[in-house]
């Protein structure tokens, strides 16, 4: 059973497994569960995760890639007698979450409306593209606590007109609360990946601050603004390839200094932005 049981980290899903108890414990306290939280891991892996989160919801699903993991992970977190986990096998970059929420819905049989509570230590290699996969589901996401990379938790938290501030703070924060929960050192990982981890909160909006007219607009405008991001707005929008020239009066008329450079913008900036660009496209 002990050579069943061992696990060889394979680099290609980038696999680091989470083995630190205290920080474990940091984490499930961070996120508050209820015994009926409709609750979904990411990337199981070894169950460092799941087997704590198991004994404070009814019912967890996980999600995992690695088949070998998803096979054992019963017998590894001592669960084969526990009906309440449910193991998907899949890509989560490929899974409709929204269905994923019906079945869950269904198998809980309830009666007041509940929202997916998504928790996971991502892989590093798909981390970003893997947020905004899930942000396309965020009406039926109650929120999601995931780590990651120091570096990246610092870019999606990120305040105006700091360092880290840009494209990903900018979009994460149009979507979502966000908020930096704790750091993570490597040493707490088997094997300790080359940088130092943290833990976000991400709670989407039900009600958006602030709207754009066109999303997809308000999305290439980022963009195409942190593509530049030494230049002033006036340099950036003149010429772009990709938007209508904006003038100096445009700029002005959206609240903007013509000479401001992307990472004094806040979101709402970038929304007002976006939306007179919208107007002169049409």
């Amino acid at each position: 059973m002990a050579t069943f049981l061992q696990h060889q980290p394979r680099k290609r899903f980038g696999q680091n497994f989470l083995h630190d108890k205290s920080i474990i414990s940091q984490i499930i306290d961070s996120i508050r569960t209820n015994r009926d939280d409709f609750m979904l891991e990411i990337g199981p892996g070894m169950g460092a995760i799941t087997e704590p989160l198991l004994a404070e919801v009814d019912k967890l699903t996980v999600v995992e890639l690695d088949t070998d993991l998803a096979d054992s992970l019963r017998i590894r977190i001592g669960a084969n007698s526990n009906d309440g986990l449910t193991i998907v096998k899949a890509n989560a970059m490929d899974v409709n979450y929204r269905e994923l929420f019906a079945k869950i819905a269904q198998s809980n049989d309830s009666q007041t409306y509940k929202k997916l509570r998504i928790v996971g230590n991502l892989p590093y290699n798909i981390s970003t593209p893997l947020l905004f996969h899930l942000l396309t589901f965020a009406d039926v996401i109650q929120d999601m606590h995931f780590m990651l990379q120091k570096e990246v938790v610092d870019r999606i938290t990120a305040e105006v007109n700091s360092k880290e501030y840009g494209r990903l703070s900018v979009m994460m924060q149009y979507f979502c609360e966000t908020e930096y929960l704790l750091t993570v050192p490597n040493g707490a990982f088997n094997p300790p990946p080359k940088v130092t981890s943290a833990v976000f909160r991400l709670t989407p909006y039900q009600q958006k601050p602030i709207v754009a007219n066109d999303e997809k607009i308000f999305t290439l405008v980022v963009r195409e603004a942190f593509n530049h991001r030494r230049k002033t707005l006036r340099a950036i929008f003149k010429k772009s390839p990709s938007l209508p020239t904006i003038s100096e009066q445009d700029l002005m008329n959206a609240g903007l200094d013509p000479m401001a450079r992307p990472e004094t913008l806040s979101v709402r900036d970038f929304v007002n932005l976006s939306n007179v660009i919208t107007h002169l496209s049409t």
